[in-house]
């Protein structure tokens, strides 16, 4: 299993949304929120979530 995410992208909150993009390569949406550290992968397609340079987490 490769430890490398499919895809990565690059955000400007710290809350995003998945769905694994169109057809078959689809999945159930999921909402997912950033780490301490600004990044994420979905749980279902392993597409990663970045926070771009200089965008701020919201605070809690």
């Amino acid at each position: 299993m490769s430890s490398q995410p499919v895809e990565t992208v690059e955000v400007s909150t710290a809350s995003v949304a998945c769905d694994g993009g169109p057809g078959a390569a689809g999945h159930p949406k999921v909402y997912l929120n950033l780490a301490k550290d600004g990044a994420i992968d979905c749980p279902y397609c392993g597409k990663r979530f970045v926070l771009k340079a200089g965008a701020k987490a919201a605070a809690h």
